[in-house]
């Protein structure tokens, strides 16, 4: 096994740790979240704005807390906790499927599972590896180095994700520029902007496959529920919105960040080279260690007892995914990358009704970028001091900014 990290964390927390924070390397925790992992399992923090808020810390207890009605999805109450002004300046529009509660979210989540089983994802093996042959086949044609974010990472989710929905790829630097102002827009106004821009095109798109159906998840919908009339135009726009935002931004960033962390540990990398079987477990492994997504949100919309303290009507609960998995309870040596591990059982996809959707499309992406970039470039290594290579802030999706190889 390989340390990450070595962590120390003081005793005598006088103070609420400030969330969210930076990480001050991309594949641990932020060291300004030490404190918490010696308080858990539920911690209080601050939020941006001076607001107190639940920090949930401990494996056992996110996930039952993950899986409690009690505990509102619904960014639309009053009260309802932002980590960051950008968020808060959307918290009076509705959110689908992560954002609302049963039984409108049973009823969304029903609508999209046909294009997310595991046999799904299984069927669309054979194009996740063409699309990812032809992205590395133009890489090594270009020659090194290159930036593997642009290169690799970031078309490989997108392409895939415009596949399953219809969206035409053509389009795909508009929208990957306002997912990425939505995301990390220098101000609320920026990503209030971005919103509306990816909007007015989806409403467009949905516009088209009524006039001109085609073939895609969102041609689907137009056909037996938009038209129908089960479900109106903006919320399948606000469907269209979070499958196309989500659907490519998290598996891009895990790729990048997955390849960085893996280049950074050749022991680790090594290890799976001299055994693939290894590369299903190795994604499970990268998943828990990485968490790139950090600070799941709810409002508690009833009193709770838990591990000994109420959380009270009104309060908001957080789960720093990062913390939670690397409970020592759960994992042991949870600051080392081990392929043995159990791992599976991580919050990296949340638990509960709101599970990703989109995991076992994930989970077959990385497995075959992975696998095929490292096959085809078995020299691949950093072209910049991994101290020099920009990583993204602690506010949005972890992952790279920038990731320069050679070969």
């Amino acid at each position: 096994m390989t340390d990450l990290t070595h962590l120390t964390a003081p005793t005598d927390l006088t103070e609420p740790v400030a969330f969210p924070q930076s990480r001050t390397c991309p594949y641990h925790p932020p060291t300004g979240y030490d404190p918490l992992r010696a308080d858990r399992p539920l911690t209080r923090v601050t939020l941006y704005d001076g607001r107190p808020a639940w920090l949930v810390t401990g494996h056992a207890t996110a996930r039952a807390l993950l899986a409690d009605q009690r505990l509102s999805s619904d960014r639309t109450r009053p009260g309802f906790p932002a980590t960051t002004p950008r968020f808060a300046a959307f918290r009076d529009r509705t959110a689908a499927l992560v954002g609302v509660d049963d039984p409108k979210h049973r009823t969304q989540r029903r609508m999209m599972i046909p294009g997310f089983t595991v046999k799904r994802a299984t069927a669309m093996r054979p194009d996740i590896q063409r699309i990812v042959d032809e992205r590395l086949d133009a890489m090594i044609a270009r020659g090194g180095p290159a930036d593997l974010v642009p290169a690799f990472a970031l078309p490989v989710p997108s392409m895939v994700i415009c596949g399953l929905l219809g969206v035409p790829y053509a389009d795909h630097e508009f929208f990957e520029e306002q997912s990425r102002r939505l995301l990390r827009g220098p101000s609320p106004e920026d990503s209030q902007d971005a919103r509306a821009q990816l909007d007015d095109y989806l409403g467009e798109l949905i516009d088209r496959k009524q006039r001109e159906p085609g073939e895609g998840l969102l041609d689907d919908l137009v056909r037996e529920q938009l038209n129908e009339g089960t479900l109106d135009r903006a919320e399948l726009s606000a469907l269209g919105l979070i499958l196309l935002v989500a659907g490519h931004e998290t598996t891009a960033n895990m790729i990048s960040l997955g390849t960085f962390t893996l280049l950074r540990h050749p022991e680790r990398l090594a290890e799976l080279r001299a055994d693939p079987r290894l590369l299903p477990d190795v994604v499970e492994e990268l998943m828990r260690s990485l968490s790139i997504v950090d600070g799941l949100m709810r409002l508690a919309v009833e009193d709770i007892e838990v591990d000994g303290v109420t959380i009270r009507a009104g309060e908001g609960v957080l789960f720093s995914t990062s913390v939670v998995n690397r409970d020592e309870a759960v994992y042991t040596a949870p600051d080392a990358l081990d392929w043995h591990r159990p791992a599976r059982h991580h919050i990296a996809f949340g638990f509960g009704i709101h599970q990703c959707l989109g995991q076992n499309l994930a989970r077959a992406e990385l497995e075959i970028a992975l696998r095929s970039l490292f096959d085809r470039l078995p020299t691949l290594r950093l072209a910049a001091s991994a101290e020099e290579i920009p990583f993204k802030p602690g506010d949005t999706i972890q992952g790279m900014l920038e990731l320069p190889v050679t070969w």
